[in-house]
């Protein structure tokens, strides 16, 4: 990363200093957005910064900038490597203000950041092995839709995952399975792809969105409703998506294969229309 963007300018990575008075860094006080960008094509940026909106209103506090300055800035960001894999990390705080208080400022100035970096390349072994999850309880608050920078339940619960030698872990709420700590959850059960419900108790995926699409563009039925934990353990096929780590199949859910133990037959469909989905971008930035 040579340079990335915060409150106006551009600068070097360890030039670029916030006050510790910023209330991102004391309270958590922001939001965030992230976004996949395929050969210097950002997918779905409108989606994006829609959502980033939503999550600003919802905490509020205005869009700092407008659609067309957030293109100028991705344009600069993404620059230096337009045709890498890159994903884009906007953050807004309220600010700093002169004295750490719960209340907000009258006037918040917001901190704006946004910075690239390069996506890790596809894993070839996940498509024939498949990734490992575990269930937890969920933790977090009642408003898990805002994507906020405070995210330490969630940094705990991937922390409990990983050391359990899981991908992931997928919550549990009431009886009810609503969402990766980092993802959204899809399961396959009779042929139908049924992932829970948007509402203030998961994040509105946009990688979420675009499967279901390009599934019902392929013919496969949907639902979107509440899943029981035991219907989640009786799935024949279970996914998760998010938008840096694309479409995952689950092979192990709690020590226990997931059908046969190995992705399935409807991922592997819907993996190939991600796939194309993907090379069309790139070949429109060519």
């Amino acid at each position: 990363m040579s340079e990335l963007y915060l409150n106006g300018a551009f600068v070097a990575p360890q030039q670029a200093m916030i006050s510790v008075m910023d209330r991102g860094f004391l309270f958590g006080d922001g939001v965030y957005e992230v976004i996949p960008v395929y050969a210097g094509h950002p997918l779905r940026a409108a989606e994006h910064l829609q959502r980033l909106d939503n999550s600003l209103r919802a905490i509020g506090l205005q869009v700092p900038l407008s659609g067309a300055d957030w293109s100028s800035v991705f344009t600069r960001l993404l620059a230096p490597d337009p045709m890498t894999d890159q994903a884009l990390y906007l953050q807004v705080t309220r600010g700093s203000a002169p004295t750490r208080d719960h209340r907000f400022p009258a006037q918040p100035t917001p901190t704006v950041l946004a910075m690239a970096k390069p996506m890790k390349a596809r894993d070839a072994a996940v498509a024939e092995q498949g990734v490992t999850v575990v269930t937890r309880e969920d933790i977090r608050w009642l408003r898990c839709d805002i994507k906020s920078t405070s995210l330490l339940a969630a940094v705990l619960l991937r922390q409990s995952a990983q050391e359990a030698g899981a991908e992931e872990a997928i919550l549990v709420r009431d009886g009810l399975a609503l969402e990766g700590s980092t993802s959204n959850l899809f399961i396959v059960r009779d042929g139908q792809l049924i992932t829970p419900p948007k509402g203030p108790l998961l994040l509105a995926g946009i990688t979420r969105d675009l499967v279901l699409e390009l599934a019902r563009g392929d013919g496969i039925s949907t639902q979107e409703r509440d899943l029981a934990v035991e219907e989640l353990r009786q799935a024949d096929e279970v996914w998760i998506s998010s938008s840096t780590r694309e479409v995952l199949p689950v092979t192990r859910l709690d020590e226990r294969s997931v059908g046969d133990g190995r992705p399935g037959p409807l991922w592997r469909r819907i993996d190939a229309r991600y796939q194309a989905f993907k090379a069309e971008l790139r070949r429109a930035a060519a």
